[in-house]
Parts: C-alpha cells; structure tokens; sequence
C-alpha cells in the first residue's frame, strides 16, 4: 500500500477542513481572523484526537499481521538511519517512504511519551512518535560534525490502521543484506530498549543496531491507544 492509500483513508474519516477553507484552503474559513493558522484552532487539534482513537478503535477490532513471507531469501532489504549518536537498520516492508522534515504540532493531553503531536502530510494529519523514547536513547547524545551535510528526515511507516511518521536525525539509505551476515549478527547488547533489537551488525565501519520490526510496530501501535 503506498503513502497517499495510507493516508486516504485517514481523510475518508475526517473533514479536512484546512484543506478546503483553511491555511491551505481558499482562507475563506471565518476563524482565520481569529487564530491565524489552522494549528491554533480548535477543530484541528479535535481532528488530530480523533485520528488517533481512530487508531485505537482499530487496534481493539483488527488483529496485527507482521509475519515473515513464508520461505527464506539470499538477503534482506534494510533501510539504514541514525537517531542520535545510534546508527539503526529497519526492514523496509515497514517503510512507506522517507519525507523531509515536517513541523510537528502538540496536542492537549498527550497520550504517551512517545507521541509527540501530529505532522500534516500532503493534507492529512499523520501521528508523529519520537522513536527514541521507545528504544531508550539518550537523544542529548549527537554525532560530531562531519564534513558531510546531515540532512534530518521523516521516516513514513506503515502500522495496523495507518501510517506514522518518525524524525530522524538522517538516513544512509535502502541496502540489502546477506542473509548470512544478518545471522551472524551479535545479539549481546546491554543498551536500553534490548527488546526491540535482533543483533548487532558491523556494517561499513558502524556497529548497526538491527530492530525487530514486528516488536516495534506493535509497540508503536501502543502508544498511540
């Protein structure tokens, strides 16, 4: 399923209204005056709560799928990024896309540490979870400058019930990986947030932590109910 499926059906559930009469709308909207963008409005953060009990309704009804396609393969498809001073790899059958940086809007009473607010892509309120929180990562911890220009990115990724997006401090890319090398990953780890990692793999000169997607997927399903 692609990015804009994914986040049709968001839309087929909630009036949009920003789009049609607001920010990116005709502004014909009469609240405009008042609260000047469409964030500051009361209808949008109510949109934004509902979307996420949307989420939960889904949970409690719909049972996860995130099992392995049946048979083995010579390797496997990672995307490679970096939160913090942590360079980590994730199975891109997860990814939706990678995204430049959006601005990420709080919401009242936050659900979970985890949930940082809702970030408007192409239109549609999308929720946005800090991935480090989950993985217990000292975000306070950067990597030193490099002569190489970081770019910070949004990872797209597709749970039960929809998308959400994740900052990152920057992505490598989409590499493939020998089965082989993936085994003989080291799964002795002492880092916090161990039960959301398979190994770690030594790839071009970083140790890489290798996530276990469907533990993770499952907990970023969690803190969104």
């Amino acid at each position: 399923m692609s990015a804009p499926d994914l986040i049709d059906i968001d839309a087929q559930q909630i009036d949009d209204c920003w789009n049609r009469i607001g920010i990116h709308g005709d502004k014909s909207c009469p609240l405009l005056a008042d609260h000047i963008h469409c964030r500051n409005c009361a209808v949008y953060a109510s949109a934004a709560v509902r979307l996420l009990d949307r989420y939960a309704l889904d949970r409690q009804h719909a049972p996860m799928h995130y099992s392995e396609a049946v048979g083995r393969v010579e390797s496997r498809s990672l995307v490679l990024f970096r939160l913090a001073d942590e360079w980590l790899a994730l199975a891109t059958r997860c990814l939706v896309e990678v995204a430049p940086v959006q601005a990420v809007h709080s919401l009242p009473h936050q659900r979970s540490r985890a949930l940082r607010g809702v970030a408007n892509v192409r239109g549609a309120l999308v929720p946005c979870l800090a991935l480090e929180e989950l993985l217990g990562i000292d975000g306070q911890h950067t990597q030193p400058a490099t002569s190489t220009r970081v770019m910070p990115r949004m990872l797209i990724i597709a749970i039960d019930g929809g998308s959400v997006v994740v900052p990152v401090e920057e992505v490598d890319g989409i590499h493939r990986i020998d089965l082989v090398e993936l085994e003989q990953a080291s799964t002795a780890t002492t880092q916090a947030g161990a039960r959301f990692t398979q190994g770690v793999l030594p790839f071009r000169g970083r140790s890489v932590r290798l996530l276990d997607d469907t533990a993770l997927l499952l907990a970023m399903n969690r803190s969104l109910t």
